[in-house]
C-alpha cells in the first residue's frame, strides 16, 4: 500500500511563532476529517511547536521530515477538533 499524498501544502518558512500554527489550525478547520496537510516551518520553536499543537487537538502526525533547514510535516485531520 502507497503512502496517501496531502491534499494540501502550506509553505511557513520564515513565519514567527505562533502564526505557524494559527494559519495551520485554520486550514485544517476548512478540511474534512481524514484529509492531509503538508506543513512546511522551520527547525526549532515552529517544528516543535506545530506538531505538538496538533496532537493537542486530536489531529495526527503522519510524519515529520527535515531537510534543508526546514521541517516538512504531515498532519491528518481529526474527526473532531477540540475546541
Amino acid at each position: 500500500m502507497t503512502e496517501r499524498a496531502p491534499e494540501c501544502r502550506l509553505d511557513l518558512r520564515g513565519t514567527p511563532c505562533p502564526l505557524n500554527w494559527v494559519k495551520t489550525k485554520l486550514r485544517l478547520e476548512e478540511m474534512e476529517p481524514g484529509r492531509r496537510i503538508e506543513v512546511t516551518v522551520d527547525q526549532g520553536n515552529p517544528a516543535r511547536n506545530v506538531p505538538r499543537s496538533a496532537k493537542m487537538e486530536g489531529h495526527r502526525i503522519v510524519h515529520a521530515i527535515s531537510r534543508n533547514g526546514a521541517v516538512r510535516i504531515c498532519i491528518e485531520r481529526a474527526e473532531e477538533s477540540a475546541p
